[in-house]
């Protein structure tokens, strides 16, 4: 697979443009690197742990992306809340009937989602949710963060499954 054109950050922008490139910029990598695997191939756990897989990887990255964005900072009712109480790995437990272009799909689109739900919002705009108050700058680097671990994940991952490397 080939190095795809990921959005290139500002590197003397402003604050928004800079955090919301980074988080853009790790947003391609993920596609990048879980793009072109086969459905064996994206279930592979060659960690330890059996939830650390590159389909297990972008359901995570999906829902946290719904979760910050939407339920903290859009205030969207948590549906998610009492399916991770009984199992705090849920997202990670990716059906075997869903295909790999599906949850890559659904990441993309919550992606765009997220934009739409920032852009409308200052990044000093505080929100709470559960008794914590956030700030949207806090939120968005909390995502990059989260982000970028992942992709490091990933980047392993695909490594071992095919040999595939670059940042």
């Amino acid at each position: 697979m080939t190095r795809p054109d990921r959005p290139k950050v500002p590197l003397t922008g402003g604050e928004r443009e800079v955090l919301t490139g980074l988080l853009d910029y790790h947003r391609a990598t993920v596609a990048w690197k879980a793009g072109g695997l086969t459905e064996d191939q994206a279930r592979q756990a060659h960690l330890p742990s059996e939830l650390t897989t590159v389909a297990g990887l972008v359901a995570h990255l999906t829902l946290n992306e719904w979760f910050w964005f939407a339920v903290v900072v859009a205030g969207e009712e948590d549906t998610w809340e009492e399916k991770l109480e009984q199992d705090p790995d849920a997202e990670f437990r990716v059906s075997p009937d869903t295909k790999l272009e599906t949850l890559l799909a659904d990441y993309e689109k919550q992606c765009a989602r997220s934009r739409e739900i920032i852009a409308k919002h200052s990044l000093d705009d505080e929100v709470t949710h559960k008794h914590e108050t956030f700030n949207v700058r806090w939120v968005l680097t909390h995502m990059i963060e989260e982000t970028a671990r992942h992709v490091g994940h990933l980047d392993v991952l695909r490594e071992l499954t095919d040999g595939l490397t670059g940042e």
